[in-house]
């Protein structure tokens, strides 16, 4: 009903869903079918998803996942999705308890869920300039999984042994590319071992 309708309101669902009893009977039952113990991401979602997988990628294939946060008024919602063709396939998302961007706990404890779908892949997790956390990439690391994070223009790199500079001071102009590696990150708490990729489209 809802691929057909394009509707995940329960009012307009229940006008068409193919029972004989009242309207509104049809949308309790509805809601009583949504408030399955069972109908949970893990259980339903899950599988499929891994179905999927081995049917359309061999083992060790690179594939893409990225993190991101959405907000519509008061509802904060953060996905991880896989990145197929030129589209986003969601694998997990979680509603924020919270306004704003996720922290740490957050980010990680909506990665680690769908970590063991991917055991036998190669995984390159994608971020955007909420993600730009050393903490997160730290954390990516001792996992094993490949990352690009998305930084802020006042990040500061270790450009020479106690010489930091902020991206935005690094003399990218339009139509230029930077890519250093092993280098520190975060003057504060620096760490160690990160590439930083830079580039300036010409127009």
């Amino acid at each position: 009903m809802i691929q057909s309708e394009k509707q995940i309101r329960l009012e307009p669902l229940s006008r068409v869903f193919p029972s004989l009893i009242t309207s509104e009977s049809r949308r309790r039952k509805l809601q009583r079918f949504l408030d399955l113990p069972n109908l949970t991401i893990s259980l339903i979602w899950f599988p499929l998803i891994t179905y999927w997988l081995t049917t359309y990628c061999r083992v060790g294939q690179s594939l893409s996942r990225s993190i991101d946060r959405s907000q519509w008024g008061r509802i904060n919602l953060f996905m991880v999705s896989l990145i197929w063709e030129k589209r986003a396939i969601p694998l997990y998302w979680s509603l924020l308890p919270k306004l704003g961007n996720s922290n740490l706990e957050e980010q990680t404890t909506n990665l680690q869920q769908v970590l063991p779908l991917f055991s036998e892949y190669k995984v390159i997790v994608l971020g955007d300039r909420e993600f730009c956390s050393v903490d997160l990439g730290n954390w990516l690391k001792q996992k094993g999984v490949s990352f690009c994070l998305r930084l802020k223009k006042n990040q500061c790199i270790e450009m020479e042994h106690l010489i930091w500079q902020r991206l935005d001071e690094l003399g990218i102009v339009p139509g230029t590319s930077l890519y250093v590696q092993g280098k520190r990150g975060r003057k504060t708490r620096p760490a160690t071992g990160f590439d930083v990729a830079g580039k300036w489209k010409r127009n």
